[in-house]
């Protein structure tokens, strides 16, 4: 549990003692070009006495084009509002190869933006001799430039030696939703040249802490809250930098997911859409070994998961049903779980 959740008043908004909000974008704000019900006027409401700040592992777009999505759906945002996996990057990159350097690139304007920004030279080609390799996602990303990175990275030695070039990743996000569904991810490209070249790169963007390190810095946040729809690498990421997190059930990860979320993946708050920022979170009851939320109340008795009131909220049910599950110290796969907690 996060200090800033600890300290809340009963029947507060998840934004009591919040001086900053973390919003990841798709399937919070938007997915594919449209906005999310609730999401605009939510953050507006939220941007009146607080920064938001949109944290975004997708590298395919500089912090100019993200800022002009968010604008063109109503959003107040700026390029300086907008944390960028690739700028979290730079930072990674910055440790080993001094400005100057010649990175290969494999991804789109987000890595090249900030290449420069820094005072990197760019390369596509590996005979260039490249002194390091960042790969970020892009939808044009194919075999010929994921082939470039394996030979840059294997140019000295076998895969799996020591002594290859630096190799950073963006992020790894196994799969990224767009406006036709789920689609693979940065992680399955990434994964195709660890296959490759046997050796596994460094990440900045969630669930790994350099990005969250660049939004502290630029907003001077001390008590952020990061809302983000995955489990594994908003919400994990959040925990990891000892930030309080909200999920919120419009994106990737659902009902399923959040109740068998491990340890390091379960959020201070489960929301239903981004309304729930500004409204009194219930309290989380406990009383003879039931767990109560508004009127909905869950018990795990053996390996059995029983309901005990449905109450007149789904989205209580879900949350006495998570923190029933989470602690009764079995594992979600060895429980019997009423099919109607996952809807």
């Amino acid at each position: 549990m996060s200090p800033v959740f600890a300290r809340r008043r009963e029947g507060a908004s998840p934004l009591e003692g919040v001086d900053a909000i973390f919003a990841d974008l798709d399937g919070v704000v938007y997915a594919g070009p449209h906005a999310i019900p609730h999401a605009v006027d939510s953050l507006n409401r939220a941007a009146e006495s607080r920064p938001v700040a949109y944290l975004t592992n997708n590298a395919s777009r500089t912090d100019e084009q993200v800022a002009a999505h968010l604008t063109s759906l109503g959003l107040h945002a700026t390029p300086d509002a907008v944390v960028t996996s690739p700028q979290a990057a730079m930072r990674l990159l910055a440790a080993s190869v001094a400005p100057g350097g010649l990175v290969l690139v494999v991804g789109g304007d987000g890595i090249v933006a900030e290449l420069e920004r820094g005072g990197y030279r760019v390369t596509r080609s590996a005979d260039d001799g490249p002194d390091a390799v960042m790969q970020g996602f892009h939808p044009d990303v194919g075999w010929r430039q994921l082939a470039e990175a394996t030979f840059a990275l294997n140019a000295h030695g076998g895969p799996g030696e020591p002594g290859g070039i630096p190799w950073i990743a963006t992020n790894m996000d196994w799969t990224i939703p767009v406006e036709r569904g789920v689609a693979p991810g940065n992680g399955t490209l990434v994964s195709a040249v660890h296959t490759a070249a046997g050796r596994f790169p460094e990440v900045a963007g969630k669930p790994e802490t350099p990005i969250f390190d660049v939004a502290r810095d630029r907003f001077g946040a001390s008590n952020p809250l990061m809302v983000g729809d995955r489990l594994d690498t908003d919400i994990r990421g959040a925990n990891r930098a000892g930030i309080a997190s909200a999920v919120v059930l419009t994106g990737i990860d659902r009902a399923k997911q959040v109740l068998a979320a491990d340890a390091a993946s379960r959020p201070d708050f489960i929301l239903g859409d981004l309304r729930g920022l500004h409204e009194p979170y219930p309290e989380i009851q406990r009383r003879r070994g039931a767990v109560s939320v508004g009127r909905a109340s869950v018990r795990v008795t053996g390996r059995t998961v029983e309901i005990e009131r449905d109450g007149d909220d789904p989205l209580d049910l879900l949350r006495a049903a998570c923190h029933a599950i989470w602690e009764c110290g079995t594992a979600i796969h060895a429980l019997q779980v009423p099919e109607r907690l996952y809807r």
